[in-house]
């Protein structure tokens, strides 16, 4: 019963690990905000040290004032990140991605070294801006569908795993102690006789 716990207790967590992901939506042709920020908001500049990556490799920006060598970057995003310099010390390290293509879809981490945290977002790429015009409505509800229920399960589930957690817990508990009750009464019992 306690591996049984333990099991669900993981399972809570990982669930919450993968909902931290956010999914952004944007279309080809156009430009999204890439949101990373640090709960810090007292930085220095000679410590920040914000790195971006796309599908785990691909360098998209380095955020390193404080540096002076020349930025090291994939030549495909040459031109079409812009970060926010201005918000740097406030920790907010999100960049822009402009002149959206389809090979820009996937996985981007944003991994503030300083402090060991890192970001994951999901860019999916809708057709062109001229389409996308047009289908608006039909995409939204559409969106709403994964969405809704993606935040259904990182809000509910880890909550009813804690609960039926408890209740295992309590269970145990319970039989142990009516277990031990009813051997001190049959006990009692055979000493009267």
């Amino acid at each position: 019963s306690l591996t049984s716990c333990c099991f669900i207790c993981i399972f809570a967590v990982l669930i919450s690990k993968v909902c931290l992901q956010v999914t952004i939506e944007a279309v080809i042709g156009g430009y999204v905000v890439l949101p990373c920020s640090s709960a810090k908001h007292d930085h220095k500049l000679q410590d920040i040290d914000v790195s971006w990556r796309h599908n785990g490799s691909k360098i998209v920006f380095d955020i390193i004032p404080h540096s002076n060598s020349p930025v090291t970057q994939d030549p495909e995003y040459k031109n079409r990140v812009e970060s926010f310099p201005q918000e740097y010390l406030r920790g907010n390290f999100s960049i822009k991605l402009n002149n959206l293509q389809h090979t820009d879809a996937g996985q981007y981490i944003c991994y503030i070294k300083n402090s060991d945290k890192y970001q994951t977002l999901k860019l999916i790429i809708n057709g062109s801006i001229s389409t996308e015009q047009g289908n608006q409505r039909g995409t939204e509800q559409e969106g709403m569908g994964p969405s809704l229920l993606l935040l259904l399960v990182c809000t509910k589930l880890p909550v009813l795993l804690v609960i039926i957690f408890i209740v295992v817990l309590f269970r145990k508990k319970c039989s142990s102690s009516q277990r031990a009750a009813g051997r001190g009464m049959s006990l009692a019992t055979l000493e009267s006789v």
